[in-house]
């Protein structure tokens, strides 16, 4: 574990402490439920509006499916109720992007549609950086945590889970 935050850090340029900031923050209270959904429908709208190499990452699962799992997740995340849990069970990041094409190119294109999403939609300019820089550090750890599987040992999902809700 320390590895890979070690690589994250490196490669984002914003250590794990800033995640721990951002997770820390209760950003929630200070935002609410509708920032977040505001936060993935801007997301997802970007997403679904680039070129198809990138909007192929995201063929396993429908736009709605995909935008519920998000804000539930970043409100989960940052000190709201645990909605996501209770649907999908575990978080696992790193397994629940097993079937997804992510690397270097589409975690420097996915910040860039999640940097252009909160500066559009949070307002608060100190939030915005707590976001930003929590974003940048987990992305990397989802690339390098994928990288680091045993190639003899399968991820994918953990948890609950339903068809077209992955």
């Amino acid at each position: 574990m320390q590895q890979l935050r070690a690589q994250a850090t490196e490669a984002s340029g914003v250590p794990y402490s800033a995640v721990e900031e951002a997770r820390s923050a209760n950003l929630y209270n200070r935002l609410g439920w509708q920032t977040f959904c505001a936060l993935s429908e801007e997301f997802y709208r970007r997403v679904y509006s680039d070129e198809q190499w990138f909007r192929s990452i995201f063929a396993n699962t429908t736009r709605e499916a995909a935008a519920r799992n998000q804000r539930e997740f970043l409100a989960q995340e940052f000190g709201g109720p645990a909605l996501y849990k209770e649907r999908k069970g575990h978080t696992a990041i790193i397994g629940r992007h097993g079937p997804y094409a992510v690397d270097a190119r589409a975690a420097e294109r996915w910040l860039q549609h999640m940097h252009a999403a909160v500066l559009t939609v949070v307002k608060e300019r100190d939030v915005q950086m707590l976001m930003i820089n929590y974003f940048k550090h987990m992305a990397w750890y989802i690339v390098f945590g994928k990288q680091l599987v045993n190639g003899m040992r399968t991820v994918g999902y953990y948890g609950k889970h339903t068809e077209g809700q992955l």
